[in-house]
């Protein structure tokens, strides 16, 4: 999955934003699993830059929300 900058998740549709935040959000899930089951992160900064890409998503559906 790709990380998307500020600029990049504000042209992104209401849709695709719900459903990038979805495949975040399962793979996020998958590799916090992998890891609590004592599994080695192949990329340990990958969490945290997956955690950041869902705030960015979630803060651009608040500021669509509070629009209208």
């Amino acid at each position: 999955m790709a990380i998307f900058r500020s600029s990049e998740v504000a042209q992104f549709s209401d849709v695709e934003l719900a459903e990038q935040l979805e495949k975040l959000e399962l793979e996020l899930i998958q590799d916090l699993g992998k890891v609590s089951a004592g599994g080695a992160h192949e990329n340990p900064g990958r969490i945290r830059e997956i955690k950041r890409t869902i705030a960015r998503i979630k803060t651009e559906q608040n500021k669509r929300r509070n629009k209208a």
